[in-house]
This record gives structure tokens, sequence and C-alpha cells, in this order.
């Protein structure tokens, strides 16, 4: 969603920076005035460089039309990504490195305060949590951060990220009830302590902005002062914050990314906000129940696989834009522009200060449209297509000696590096680019690709270029008016995304060719780049002047001086080399939950006899309460065992029950399986809680026995005991009170009386955290961790077909030995008959990588096992599976393999993540 949409005619009513101050906390001053101390709006000029822990204090502000970083407009171009959803710190270094070569200069990253804190007044900032180190890697890979601690941050996070523990509290969430408050003061103390420690303003980090939980008016004015109490002296964003923040929701292809986004600039969008950069997984019990698979965002630009997708190019083009062409930092409404054909819309900016002028045009229709459209005084034919829309521009002044009157294709960038002025325009594959620049005297132009036509008249150069798939096209243009030749650049969208700008300390860089550019150093006449190959592909180099060598990775590259005055490779970059999985084998099996039987061993499970909860769901009168949160266990999976009293002449049983999505049921009595019950079997629509009542029959043959037991001594075989199972404990995001787990109990033929005990997860994983594991017999001893001794389980192998209710478990052991120097992603697969209906929860080196879900209400599902995590190097991995299944249907999967995902020669330097084993 959107925190604000204010047209610009609103917006420009505003009272200025007064306004603005007010709105952000006090955190906007006389910086938003020009420094001449004029009054007027800051003019347009060169960005603010790369953000960087320089140890110098800087000056943010905003006016309305961007931020303005010591008196230099920034136009932000943020990426979301949230750090708790990829649970390997040195790949956090990967994903930022990616979205910064992908055109963002912040990271908008969302912290979930449950995943720091198992109980209250217990906090973790360490391994996985460690959100120092996040900051830290911001500032060294030159990214903003849009900090947004919450309390509350939504984000399909299990209660919006708010802990279990205070589900059970009577805190009101979101209010302004000191109980609350006492809790979110706290987290957010904690929060500030790291944070404020890296603040741009201070010169210590990259946190430039915070983004704060504050529903309701009353309680800004009490977090504002909160926060500065604690240090946070950044600019502070809220839902009434009078800025124009633009967040689109997610978008389905590259051209509905293009309709939002190029809108929002039309719009007076001043902060961008790209939901999501990078999706990740919502591994262990994070997941919301409106999102419950454990890819959180499949619609990322970059996905859980740390790929880049088909929704990538315009992010990256319209970044770079922001980014390389300040004309775009300040554009006001310029008078309506209409294009010949009714369904193209068409929104005209310009910048006062360069003269520049922008046309947003937008088609909505289901059909591509051709038509004249004025742009620069001229009727210039454009074709939109369908459901898209294009941003154009006139008036561009491309380097010292050329100005654009007009193209039918969008700028990327333009920026002098050496002698040169480069400009990139970008479009879609098999479109003819027409561009046209202004030229009082007659050019010299050099076509240095085939594909291009040039032709000069009456003062202005026309130049027609074919756009080809992954392609891109040079033209070089000189003339005696001034010294410096331009280079123009045309690309389809593949190719764009070969284009690499970069900005050092010496000048300006831009690279074409490999498939990433992460990092560029400038020693002496070489010039030192770090980056990615998938394939092989050449290497094409504009420096600064002085560079004559270049090195790849620290590989020397033979290069020589192209036409198009760069340093070109002789040879291509070599790609990634197949990567060889090994099979699945050597899998062993044991079933569990012996809570089902009627002798387990319960004395140490918790007293479920509470007759009040803080619970929205009501308690049954007469019944105590058996939600699963009023006892301590907010995460996984839940027994119940409850021991009859007068049970003979019991005939059925109902058990009403509450969970997330694609919750399960499973009853037993005395041992004797009842049944299961499944919810989620159609599209939950977003629904955060599913209840239900499975009603159970007992068979005649259990119905005996209970009769034959009453006429016993009592103590020749003790009370009936109802053993029941309920999954999963997720809550919603807004109605993280209601009940999970049983809330009630009826009974036909008898009414006994129900001693009740329940048991869940056991302490919180020292090092995995809290929503790493259940309530399983397997998860409370150990199963699915490194080290435990399974010599004593029997050999399997796929796919199972014998069918038991109950839980069952299988391990295998695997080593990988990817190569240096090679960035693999692996994938974990589970294939089986859509007509079994079973859960597994997934381990791999302990660590919960998600639940997958077979038969009507699941799908297929690739778990994507994160490097660091998951280790490469020569080392062994423990892949344990925990699978539920009724006495319907097979107790195993079908069959369980590594998919690979992807490679690279290049990546980062990946550390194993800590994964302790079983504790003997």
């Amino acid at each position: 969603m959107e925190l604000s949409r204010l047209s610009r005619r609103a917006f420009n009513a505003l009272a200025g920076t007064t306004v603005l101050g007010l709105a952000l906390g006090g955190s906007v001053s006389s910086q938003a005035l020009p420094r001449s101390g004029a009054r007027g709006p800051v003019p347009t000029g060169p960005p603010p460089g790369p953000p960087g822990a320089d140890g110098v204090p800087h000056r943010v502000a905003l006016d309305r039309y961007s931020l303005l970083i010591d008196g230099r407009r920034l136009a932000l171009w943020s990426g979301e990504m949230h750090p708790f959803r990829l649970p390997s710190p040195s790949l956090w270094r990967d994903v930022l490195q990616k979205m910064r070569a992908y055109g963002y200069n912040a990271v908008n990253a969302r912290l979930a305060w449950n995943q720091h804190s198992p109980a209250p007044g217990e906090y973790d900032f360490s391994g996985v949590r460690d959100l120092d180190l996040f900051l830290r890697t911001a500032a060294e890979t030159r990214m903003y951060v849009v900090l947004q601690p919450g309390p509350y941050i939504g984000a399909d996070v299990d209660a919006g990220g708010l802990p279990g523990w205070l589900t059970a509290t009577g805190a009101r969430a979101r209010t302004l009830d000191p109980a609350y408050l006492r809790h979110a003061d706290e987290w957010l103390s904690r929060v500030n302590a790291v944070a404020a420690r890296h603040q741009y303003t201070r010169g210590t980090g990259t946190v430039l902005l915070y983004r704060v939980d504050a529903p309701r008016r009353a309680r800004l004015t009490r977090l504002h002062d909160r926060l500065r109490a604690d240090g946070i002296e950044v600019p502070l964003l809220h839902a009434d914050t009078p800025v124009p923040w633009g967040e689109a929701e997610r978008t389905r292809d590259a051209a509905e990314a293009r309709r939002v986004h190029l809108t929002h600039l039309a719009d007076g969008t001043t902060l961008h906000n790209v939901r999501t950069a990078f999706g990740g997984t919502s591994w262990g019990w994070s997941a919301a129940p409106s999102a419950p698979t454990p890819t959180y965002d499949p619609t990322a630009a970059i996905d859980e696989a740390r790929r880049p997708t088909d929704r990538l190019a315009p992010l990256h083009q319209l970044g770079q834009l922001l980014r390389h062409v300040p004309d775009f930092t300040r554009l006001e409404e310029a008078p309506e522009v209409r294009a010949a054909d009714a369904r193209i819309r068409v929104r005209h900016l310009t910048n006062p200060d360069t003269g520049t002028h922008a046309y947003v045009v937008r088609n909505d229709s289901a059909a591509d449209v051709t038509s004249t459209l004025p742009m620069g005084g001229t009727d210039v034919e454009v074709t939109v297509p369908a459901r898209d829309a294009k941003l154009f521009a006139t008036g561009l002044h491309l380097g010292a000696g050329r100005k654009l009157a007009y193209a039918t294709v969008q700028p990327m960038m333009s920026l002098s590096v050496g002698r040169l002025d480069i400009a990139a325009f970008v479009g879609r594959a098999g479109e003819q680019a027409h561009l046209v620049l202004d030229c009082p005297d007659e050019p010299w132009p050099t076509r240095l690709d085939e594909e291009a036509a040039w032709v000069y008249d009456h003062g202005e150069l026309h130049i027609t270029v074919p756009l080809g798939e992954d392609r891109v096209t040079r033209v070089r243009i000189r003339g005696a008016d001034t010294e410096r030749t331009t280079l123009l650049l045309f690309a389809d969208d593949a190719a764009s995304l070969r284009l690499w700008p970069y900005e050092t300390p010496s000048g300006r860089v831009l690279v074409h060719g490999p498939a990433l550019l992460r990092d560029v150093a400038l020693d002496g006449a070489t010039i030192r780049l770090t980056g990615d190959t998938v394939g092989e592909h050449g290497l094409e180099v504009w420096a600064p002047r002085g560079i004559t060598h270049v090195t790849w990775n620290g590989d020397a590259v033979q290069a020589s001086v192209g036409r198009a005055q760069s340093l070109m490779s002789v040879w291509p970059l070599p790609g990634v080399p197949e990567l060889v999985l090994p099979a699945l084998d050597g899998w062993r099996r044991r079933a569990e939950n012996p809570e089902s039987a009627p002798g387990y061993g319960d004395s140490g499970w918790t007293v479920a006899d509470r007759r009040t909860s803080y619970s929205t769901t009501p308690v049954p009168e007469g019944q105590p309460v058996l939600f699963a949160d009023d006892y301590g266990f907010h995460y996984g999976d839940v027994w119940y065992r409850g021991r009859l009293g007068g049970a003979a002449g019991l005939e059925s049983v109902s058990l009403a029950y509450s969970t997330g999505a694609r919750g399960m049921l499973m009853a037993w009595l005395d041992g004797e399986p009842l049944g299961t019950h499944r919810m989620g079997r159609e599209d939950d629509g977003g629904k955060g809680t599913w209840s239900a009542t499975a009603g159970f029959r007992l068979p005649e043959g259990l119905r005996q026995a209970l009769r034959e037991k009453a006429r016993r001594r009592p103590d020749a075989g003790g009370a009936p005991v109802l053993s029941v199972l309920v999954r999963r404990t997720q809550h919603g995001q807004d109605d993280r009170k209601a009940a999970r787990g049983l809330t009630s109990v009826a009974f036909e033929g008898a009414s006994p009386e129900v001693e009740w005990r329940i048991q869940g997860a056991a302490a919180p994983d020292p090092v995995r955290g809290p929503l790493n594991h259940g309530g399983l017999y397997g998860e409370r001893w150990g199963w699915h961790l490194p080290g435990y001794d399974d010599d004593g389980w029997e050999p399997a192998s796929f796919p199972r077909r014998d069918r038991r209710q109950g839980v069952t478990w299988y391990r295998t052991a695997f080593r990988l030995d990817v190569p240096p120097g090679i960035d693999a992603s692996v994938g974990l697969v589970l294939d089986d008959d859509p007509d079994r209906d079973y859960r597994a929860q997934v381990f791999l080196n302990g660590w919960n990588m998600g639940e997958y879900v077979n038969g009507p209400a699941g799908s297929p599902h690739t778990f994507v096992l994160p490097n660091g995590i998951l280790r490469t190097r020569a080392a062994a991995n423990t892949l344990a599976l925990a699978v539920l299944a009724g006495g319907d249907t097979a107790s195993g999967p079908g069959s369980v393999r590594l998919e690979p995902l992807g490679g690279a020669a290049g990546g980062v330097p990946v550390e194993p993540v800590a994964s302790p084993g079983r504790r003997r």
C-alpha cells in the first residue's frame, strides 16, 4: 500500500518546509532552502555521491520534489528487502550489491520483532538477526537504508511481526495502551541503540530515513519524543507524512511495473519504493496465513534464488535514470498534451531549471496503440504496447554539446566518462528507435554497428535503430562545435540489464557485457572489476582517461581500444560450468507420535485449566481455555491429551479448532485413530483465521472397549485418553489474538469430565530463534538437528506406499562440492501424486525451511536452500522431513531431489551459518 499519495497540486499547496518539518518530526529545517538563503526550491544539479560511513556529518532534508542531501537533490529509488527472510548474513551483501547494480540507491529494511524476542524482556541481535552487521554491509555496498522496525510491519509475517508472547497478554497492540507501549518502547529502544550508530546524518552509516508504525496521531507525538530520546535524528516517515511515498504492490510483469512506477513519477512521488526488490523465504513458522508458502513474494524482481527476473528491466532502467539524469529530480506539471488516439493517456511534466520535458504515456487498453504525440513542437509517431507505459523526453542535454529534440525510446542514463558523453536509450526488442538531436552545425556521426542509420536535415540529426534481442547498438557523434564526443547506446530490455554505470572517486565508469557488476576500483592505469558471469560474454569498459588495463575478478583481461573509445576484451569472459548435484539416497525412517498412546507419560506437560483468556475468541462456557497461546505455545504444532472420566457410552467426539491457512487436526482415543481433518482446501483469499469442527464417530470396536474399561476397577487401566495433534498455529496479521489450537470439545453418548494437558515447542533454539520449530515429538528430541544418531532407524526409499495416521520422519545426508568462485543456487523439490494429502516440514541442517503441502490444498513448490545454511564446499548436509499424514494417504513423499536453480562465476564469499546439532 502507499503511506501517502497526494496529487502534485495538493502537495504544492502545503506551506513549504515548515509543514514538512512538522510532519517529519522536526527533522527538516532550513536546509530545505537553497544555500544562498533565498526562498525557493533548490535548483537542479549534480546528485550527491554514493553514500558510505565516511565520518562526515550530512544534512538530510526534503522539499516537495526530492530528498536533499547536503543541498543536492537525490531521487530516492528504494527497494524492499527483509533481512530476516534471508537467514544467511553473507548473502545480504550479495543481494545489496545486486540491488545497487540494478539501479536502487536505498534498501527499505523491515525488522520483525518476533524474530528477535522469544519472551518478554529477552532480545537477540546475533547471528542471522545481527542488525549491526546488516547496516554495516549496507554502508559498505554504498546503499542508503530506510529502516522500518514497526513494531507492527505487516509484510505477511506471523502477527504482522509482533511476538507470539504478546498475543497472550492484555496489551492492545498499536494503541496508547500503557501495557503495549511498555513492550513496544523496549523493542524500539533495542533497535535504536543499533540504528543510532549508523545514521547518515552522523557520518557513521547510511541510515537515511526511519519509517514508524503510528496509525494514530496521538501515538505519533509520543513516538517522536521516544525516538529523539533514543538518538534517532534522521527524518521520520509515517502515515500522515505529506510527502508522496510511492510504494507499488506486487506487479505481475514488466509492463505493469512500468505502468505503476512511471505513474508514480508523473504523480509527483518524492520517495519511490519497490515492493518487493527481493522476496526471500518465509522460513520456519514466520509466514502469516495471508501468504503461507515459504516463497514470500514470487513477483519480486530478484527472486528467492537471488536470480534476476523479467520484471527487473524497467526497474533497472528507471533507477539508473533517476540516479544519472538530474533533470528528473525536479518535475512540475506542464500544459496538457493529448495523443491523437484517446486510448493513450499522457502526463506532461517539465523541469523549470533545465527546460527538459517529460511525457509519461500510458496505454491501459488490451491492444497495441500507435498514435501521434506532440513533443517539442513536433507530432511524433509513437507506439505503446497493450497495458504498458513509456517515458519520453525532449530538451534533455546529453553532455556538453548535444540536446535531445525528441526520441521514441526512453532515456536510461546520461553520463560523462573521460572525453565521452554517453547516453543510453531503451525500448522493447523489435521496436524501431527514432532519435533526433538538435545540431545547428552538421555533425560527424559514425555508425559503429550495422543496424544504425542516420540523416542530417535542417539542423537536426535523425538516427534510426531497430532494437535487436539482447543487443546494444552504438552511434558515435563528433562535431566542430565541441571537442567532446557523444556516444549513443540503444538497447532492448535484455541488453539494458548488461549496462552497468559505476561511480568512483576518480570519475564515472560504464561497463557492458557481464551478467552483473559488483565493484570497481581504479589502481593506477588498471581498472579492477568484480562481478558475475553466467554464459560467455564479451566485456566492454568505458573508463576515465589513463586507464589502459583491465582485470576481472582478479584475473588480467586482454583488451584493446575499440572504435567506441572503450576497452574491449579480446576473448569473452568465461561462463559458469554445469553443476552436477548428488542424488538423495540413504534415507532412514522412523515413525513417532507416541503421544497418541494411552500409557504415554505426560506428567511434565502443562495443565490446561485456565478459565479466562485475552484472546478475541470467546472461551466456551463450562470448558477450560485450550488456546495454545495462553500456555506459551505460539509456533508450530501443538499436542493435547485429555483423560476422560465417565466415558462409558461415548459415541462421538467433536473437536472445534482454529488455525492459520492449511491447518490440520488428528485425533486418537486410547491409541486408536479417530481420523484426520484438514483446512484450507480452497484458496484462502488472504483469510487470517480458519475455524472448523472435526466430528469423529467412534467405531463399534472402540465403543465396546470403552464399556469394558468402565467395568474394570479404576486402577486396572485408567481413564481413556483422547490425544489430539493440531497444526498450524500461525497468527493473522490483523486478528493476531484469535485463538490457535483446540477451542472446544463436545461429546455424544456420554458427558465425561476431562483433565487436559497441552504440549508445544520446547525452549526456543538459541541460534535459529523462536520460530524455527514446533511441538512434534521429533522436534522436541532433536530429530531435525545435525548429529542426531539415526543409525537405529530403518532404511527407507521413495515413493512410500504404507499408510498410517500420524508423523513419520525421514533423514539423509549429502555432500556438495561446488568449485571456489562459483555461486550456485540449489533447490529441493518434493514431487508426488496430488491425490495424496499430507504435510511435510523440511529441515536443512536443523533450519526449518518451511512446509510442503501435497494434495488439493497444495501446489508444486521448490524450496530454495540458501548458501551458508547449505554447505556447498565439500561439507556434509543433513536433510530431515517430518511428514504428517492421515490414515487415508501414504505417509511419505513420492520423490525428493536436489535441483540446480542457477549459478554464476563470481558471487560473494559465504560463511557457514551456525547450525548446532543435537546435544548428547
